[in-house]
């Protein structure tokens, strides 16, 4: 019965404040936990020869309409290192890593390993670092090979995932 002396409809009780408060509360919270979920969609399995991020990648660059560059990622004793092979902007070919911290200060960027320790985690590369030379970051880094190894998703991040920015690289033939 409601307040009125009438029988809900449906034979329902009334409805519990509890109730209303935590179906607010849970539909409050996911626009939060989709933020936190990695947006990106499942890594595809890749064929044979192409499982891994060792080879040759092409990055693109955080300014659009200006280009990237190339990058060769090898593998030593299970970890994956990174070296930027190529400036692809003429104008920054010749740059060095001014705000680069320690021993990678003013060297120049062609050149640098600003990619180290990627370990395996299953379909995932993490537990490494990545440099950004345009500014001397160092953030903590995962990749994932996707669209059949021809992809890579680099993401670099303070501390956690959501603190971060990712970008897709392009293997080189």
């Amino acid at each position: 019965m409601n307040g009125s002396g009438t029988p809900h409809p449906a034979g329902r009780g009334p409805r519990s404040r509890v109730g209303i408060g935590a179906g607010v509360l849970a539909f409050l919270l996911l626009p939060v936990l989709a933020l936190a979920a990695d947006p990106a969609p499942a890594p595809q399995p890749a064929p044979a020869g192409l499982d891994s991020p060792v080879g040759l990648w092409r990055t693109v660059s955080d300014i659009p309409g200006k280009p990237g560059g190339l990058v060769r990622l090898s593998e030593k004793d299970g970890v994956i290192s990174g070296v930027i092979e190529r400036v692809l902007d003429e104008a920054k070919r010749n740059e060095r890593c001014e705000k680069c911290p320690g021993e990678r200060h003013n060297l120049k960027v062609e050149g640098i390993t600003f990619l180290t320790g990627m370990h395996r985690d299953g379909d995932t590369w993490r537990g490494g670092e990545i440099l950004d030379p345009d500014n001397g970051n160092v953030y903590d880094c995962k990749m994932v090979l996707e669209d059949g190894g021809r992809r890579l998703r680099v993401r670099g991040f303070l501390g956690i995932s959501l603190l971060g920015r990712t970008q897709f690289w392009t293997r080189e033939p």
